[in-house]
This record gives structure tokens, sequence and C-alpha cells, in this order.
């Protein structure tokens, strides 16, 4: 996998994992899920995303997605 699917597999999972606490545990996760989306909206503008600068750190390939 390479760092661009990565990222949109952990976001994708962070979203719906947020929603399921939202929904069984307490309203507040839902801060978290705007949290994952503003920086998914930064990233598009900027081309700076965190979680990719770690995933490089990590040493997963670079590359495009598609």
């Amino acid at each position: 996998m390479t760092i661009d699917r990565v990222v949109f597999a952990v976001a994708g999972s962070f979203i719906l994992i947020s929603l399921l606490l939202a929904h069984y545990h307490s309203e507040n996760w839902l801060w978290f899920t705007a949290f994952v989306g503003a920086n998914l909206l930064q990233s598009a503008f900027t081309g700076f995303c965190p979680m990719a600068m770690i995933l490089k750190k990590l040493g997963v390939k670079p590359g495009c997605a598609f």
C-alpha cells in the first residue's frame, strides 16, 4: 500500500469509529470526526498531511494511489 491509500484508510476508519462512539457512548466524539475532516480539507489545499509524514518516517512507500 502507498502512503495515499493508508491515509485514506486511516481517516475513513477514524471517522467510522468516532461515529460509532458518538452513537453508543457520547456525542462529544463528533468533535474527533470534525477534526479528521478538517485535517483532510486543509491537506487538500496545502499539501501538508501530518499522517503522511508519520507514515513516511515509518517506511511506507510513497507513490500515486491510483
